[in-house]
């Protein structure tokens, strides 16, 4: 794979923030000796509903020397980044992603579309996205996202009191997205992005103008805000928590041995092109 510089930065960004993750992103590559395939933003600024003070989570994808790989002691799969202020930065191997995206993980998913980009290649990218679509276990995708919003939903929802704002849509996201899954049966990536998320998952219209109004409300309040639980919203979460845990088969079934080929084969063109 030759290299296609990837970066796309919302107008708004704050520059000083930006300018703080490309260093550190640069240091990392230095310090660890990797190579940063895809770093994106993975968190509520990504999803479409940041709080002003809402953290920068910078995530990245990495390949190490082919010298590392070969030795009788691998390095970690994981880089952790401590947070520095706003900034939380970490990264998994591509080796690592791959054998999630096999299982169904969706947070790997979510990097691959994510619509903030600090660097990249954007073929790599590209030949992620194809490999996600073609082998990624879309089972499993649906059910990370079932349980991660009903863990969120049983936590937070259950007594009916006001909820703080981030709470709420980490129980909504999941919701939209298991929906989103269920109408479009053949695609295995649902949109990261929340509001293009709703607009594709033809949710109840009574949903619609109380996501608005709370991503709006969000966004002019601290982390901290709380707001009243809307009864459309706990319908709507609900409802779909309750459909994918009747349709949902019980457990994801193993991949196809040609998806490992697969991956091989995408790890090591990325591992050569360094």
């Amino acid at each position: 794979m030759s290299a296609s510089p990837l970066r796309a930065i919302p107008a708004d960004f704050d520059r000083a923030a930006l300018a703080a993750l490309d260093a550190r992103l640069t240091a990392i590559e230095a310090e660890q000796h990797v190579r940063i395939l895809l770093a994106i933003e993975s968190g509520s600024r990504a999803w479409g509903f940041p709080s002003p003070d809402s953290d920068y989570d910078g995530r990245f994808l990495f390949v190490r020397r082919t010298e590392d790989y070969l030795s009788p002691w691998p390095k970690r799969d994981v880089i952790e980044d401590p947070l520095e202020g706003e900034l939380d930065v970490g990264g998994w191997d591509l080796g690592k992603a791959l054998k999630l995206l096999l299982k169904g993980n969706a947070v790997v998913v979510e990097w691959l579309t994510s619509p903030i980009v600090y660097r990249g290649d954007a073929r790599v990218r590209e030949a992620l996205l194809d490999f996600a679509r073609t082998w990624s276990n879309r089972t499993g995708v649906a059910r990370h996202y079932l349980h991660l919003g009903d863990k969120q939903r049983r936590t937070y929802f259950a007594d009916g009191k006001p909820v703080r704002l981030k709470k709420l849509f980490y129980a909504l996201r999941p919701a939209a997205a298991l929906r989103w899954l269920r109408l479009h049966p053949d695609a295995a990536i649902a949109p990261m992005h929340f509001p293009t998320l709703m607009a594709e998952c033809d949710p109840p219209a009574e949903l619609l103008p109380l996501v608005a109004d709370l991503i709006a409300r969000k966004a002019q309040t601290r982390e901290i805000g709380e707001a009243p639980l809307p009864e459309p919203i706990v319908r709507f979460v609900a409802s779909e928590f309750a459909l994918a845990r009747e349709t949902l088969p019980p457990r994801a079934g193993p991949a196809d041995p040609a998806a490992r080929v697969a991956a091989e084969a995408l790890f090591r063109s990325a591992l050569r092109a360094g």
